[in-house]
């Protein structure tokens, strides 16, 4: 075909991994058309059959998520021709951190971690078409384990390393089966050559990247200080080995430095390896970026960056389920994929499950950055569901994915507690639950649609994380009640505690169907992860009931009262209580509640000493609590500061009297932009009044990333760093305020770390005609560092909050947002006139007139 001119094949000559599908007309006698796929190599031309079988509708997480293969009666081809080859060198995933889940699958499928199990891992991965594994280290040996695991790696053409601390393609256990003597080169240098030696022979020519280097036993650090002249010497040791086994110069065996943790500190240092060694830059565990090459710099080994899904260490393990945001994963690889990062992805995927959407983002991603553009990655969640389920719900599926991709990671479940989202302020513990809530209600109304055959899959991919993840919010919500009400003598504090006790055991429930009720039980043992009951980094052995409170309730029915913000149960002696502020815009009302400390009913009545104060419902029986809405008619009020009073009386003679201050502002009339009230102003960052930015740079609204709505950065991410002022890139906010004086103005940033070393990454703020405050992100993973507790609070926050302070006029302001360096995702703005209450996400967004 070739020969006669019916096949081109010119353009993939000598490209790694390209492919080519193309319609051949008459290609042999007797036949008539073709689809003819060509590889330009061997793993081209099995990226070329996947490539047909994935059109065909089959979903490459066919075994490892259920999804069913369609059934056509026919298919068709376009005429024409497709060519393909990927971006990136070497794609690929990192099998880590596999107790207890995948290795209790893995023992009781395939009776542990062999060649049977890396089977249908090298086959997903080519599917997602990787070509790259760091196979399974806790307490595992690839070629160890089973000699046919390395020789099946080989045949079905996927390349095989080791993670960032197992050089020389040895894994770590075998130093504990084998090695003699202490991991320490200092006092062990010939055994561990030679212990390295045997790692370099048994590879016997395969197809491999070997890892260079060399940490502490257990993956520690090697020692306290940054012992760079000891790595060098070890990394000319492990070349020398290469090149005596090979038979080559080193460079002609592909090599990995993986510049890991304290690592990274050696580079930074003045460290540095052979130019043909790939440079593996790697996040902070935490899926943000800590270092990466300087725009244009090249080497002949290249980049690559280590990133995770999954993590056991500081300041929590993350592992149970995915709280890992797409759309923050594809800004930190594009921003890798901008400064030349083209040689390796890898990606700790943990137990491969429950990862599935992640892992095939950051693998569509590796093999086409240039593709995966910010349209692409808001039709992703759509399409990817189309993939498992049919076109037909795509689009709501996807909404279902990307919502619970926010709400997810907004924080761990491992660092979910009783104490994260405020019961007290904000309405917050309730607003975090009604979108749980909303989503669980959107969950159920697809399951119900779909055909049973789609079943296993559906509750693996999506309504399992869902509803488990919704069931612990509530969980933990009734713990934080239980605790509170039996701190102020709720009767109802003893059934909150039952509450937390059933949803502790719904939430074994729903583990149970996943293990053994879908999928014929197929996946015994994939969700046995703790992940309830952390009290330090470390896991518990098994999940941990929260500790309950029990009130021992009185027989009759005895009236207390909450008021808004306060934890409190009142009455207190000689104290009299507070409502907070009610204004017309954040407060138009205040919540009250009337509570029963006793096991009888009992009744209560209201009254208020304004007649602009209501109260709602005025008055009636208690037999647990009733929420009472005090509201202000603002149209019987004149601008300033007013106060009123409402009391609440139980029928057995109790009764409380709660201050009621009203806040009217002045000048009102004419007011645009976000509106002060309650003494701050809330603003997404996506919502700006105008964006500015110089010739070649530009705004970008990243849906969906962030806490709460959108992350807005500029692009090109690469872009050099500029002054603030004038007119440079900025984004401005019409505001008004309703007095003169000093703000505090907190901007929620993602955690992204300081790419280039340079002291930290930085914004400005300015409000009308001041100059502008430069504020830096002071973020460093390195535990000793002075901003070490900030880059621990921030990523368990998954947010940074910059502050400022700033003198302010009364009326209209425009508050400006500078960018000064590249790589910055802004989320929101908060303008506070005191210290904010304690909360997680803070107020909802501020009225915009």
């Amino acid at each position: 075909m070739v020969a006669a001119g019916k096949l081109e094949v010119d353009d993939l000559a000598g490209r790694w991994e390209a492919y080519s599908l193309q319609v051949v007309y008459q290609p042999e006698d007797g036949i008539e058309r073709a689809l003819v796929i060509v590889g330009a190599d061997r793993r081209g031309t099995v990226f070329g059959l996947y490539e047909l079988v994935r059109r065909l509708g089959v979903s490459p997480w066919t075994f490892w998520a259920d999804v069913p293969v369609p059934q056509r009666a026919q298919a068709w081809v376009s005429p024409g021709r497709l060519l393909d080859a990927p971006a990136v060198r070497y794609r690929g995933i990192f099998i880590n951190d596999e107790e207890p889940a995948l290795g209790e699958w893995t023992r009781a499928t395939y009776g542990g971690s062999n060649h049977r199990f890396y089977e249908r891992v090298f086959e997903l991965i080519l599917r997602l078409k990787g070509n790259y594994l760091w196979p399974a280290m806790w307490g595992r040996a690839f070629y160890d384990d089973d000699p046919q695991n390395a020789a099946l790696a080989e045949a079905m053409g996927v390349v095989i390393g080791t993670s960032h601390h197992e050089p020389m393609m040895r894994a770590h256990v075998e130093w504990a089966r084998y090695g003699q003597g202490p991991w320490d080169y200092t006092r062990n240098d010939e055994r561990l050559r030679g212990f390295w030696r045997e790692g370099i022979e048994r590879l016997q020519g395969r197809e491999a990247v070997v890892t260079l280097g060399m940490r502490g036993d257990g993956d520690e650090a090697m020692s306290d200080h940054t012992a760079t002249d000891l790595l060098e010497r070890i990394v000319a040791d492990q070349r020398k080995i290469i090149a005596e086994v090979s038979g080559r110069a080193p460079e002609h065996t592909p090599q990995v430095w993986a510049l890991y943790k304290e690592v990274q500190d050696y580079y930074d240092a003045g460290m540095r390896v052979p130019d043909d060694v790939t440079l593996l830059f790697a996040d902070d565990n935490w899926g943000n970026i800590r270092r990466l090459p300087t725009p244009g710099s090249t080497r002949a080994g290249g980049y690559g960056v280590y990133y995770h899904f999954d993590y056991v260490g500081d300041p929590r393990n993350y592992k149970w389920l995915n709280t890992n945001q797409i759309e923050r994963s594809w800004e930190q690889m594009r921003l890798a994929w901008s400064h030349g990062v083209d040689r390796l992805w890898i990606v700790n995927v943990g137990d491969i499950k429950p990862m599935e959407l992640p892992i095939s983002v950051f693998l569509d991603q590796a093999w086409a950055p240039e593709r995966m553009d910010l349209q692409a990655l808001r039709s992703y969640p759509a399409r990817w569901a189309a993939e498992q389920f049919g076109p037909e719900h795509a689009e709501e599926i996807g909404e279902i994915l990307s919502r619970y991709g926010q709400y997810s990671a907004r924080r761990k479940p491992e660092l979910l507690d009783a104490d994260t989202y405020s019961l007290l302020h904000f309405n917050e513990s309730e607003r975090v639950l009604g979108e749980w809530a909303d989503l669980v209600a959107q969950t159920q109304r697809i399951a119900s649609k779909l055909a049973p055959s789609q079943r296993a899959a559906w509750y693996q991919l999506v309504e399992y994380p869902v509803l488990a993840l919704d069931n612990l919010h509530r969980l933990y919500a009734a713990v934080a009640r239980n605790r509170l009400y039996a701190a102020q003598g709720r009767a109802s504090a003893n059934a909150w505690a039952e509450e937390a006790r059933r949803l502790f055991a719904r939430d074994a429930e729903l583990a149970r169907v996943y293990e053994q009720d879908i999928a014929e039980g197929k996946w015994t043992g994939m969700m046995s992860q703790a992940r309830i009951g952390y009290t330090h980094w470390q896991q518990p052995e098994r999940n941990v009931l929260p500790a309950l409170a029990t009130v021992d309730v009185r027989a009759s029915g005895t009236l207390g009262v909450q008021v808004e913000g306060d934890p409190r149960g009142w009455p207190q002696p000689a104290r009299r209580a507070v409502l907070p502020a009610l204004d017309p815009f954040t407060a138009r009302t205040r919540r009250v509640e009337a509570f029963n400390r006793g096991a009888q009913a009992l009744r209560y009545t209201t009254s208020s000493s304004q007649p602009w104060l209501r109260i709602h419902p005025e008055a009636g029986a208690i037999e647990d609590v009733v929420a009472l809405s005090v509201e202000v008619d603002f149209a019987q009020l004149p601008p300033g500061e007013h106060r009123g009073q409402m009391v609440v009386r139980g029928d057995e003679l109790t009764a409380v009297t709660i201050e009621v201050p009203v806040q009217v502002p002045s000048g009102i009339d004419e007011a645009r932009g976000f509106i002060e009230g309650d003494g701050h102003v809330v603003i997404e960052a996506a919502h700006f009044d105008r964006a500015t930015a110089p010739a070649g740079m530009a705004w970008e609204v990243i849906p969906n990333l962030g806490r709460t709505h959108a992350g807005v950065t500029t692009v090109p991410p690469n872009a050099a760093a500029v002054q603030p002022g004038g007119d440079s890139a900025r984004l401005e906010y019409a505001v008004h305020l309703h007095a003169e004086g000093e703000v505090d103005v907190r901007v929620h940033l993602s955690p992204t770390l300081d790419l280039q070393g340079s002291g930290g990454l930085r914004y400005a703020v300015s409000i009308g005609d001041e100059p502008p405050q430069i504020v830096r992100l002071q973020l460093e993973p390195s535990p000793g560092h002075p901003h070490y507790l900030a880059w621990e609070q921030a990523v368990a926050d998954n947010v940074y909050v910059g502050r400022s302070r700033h003198r302010v006029k009364a009326g209209p302001q425009m508050l400006k947002l500078w960018r000064v360096d590249a790589g910055l995702v802004f989320q929101r703005i908060e303008l506070w006139r005191g210290a904010p209450p304690a909360s997680c996400l803070g107020p909802v967004e501020s009225p915009r007139l």
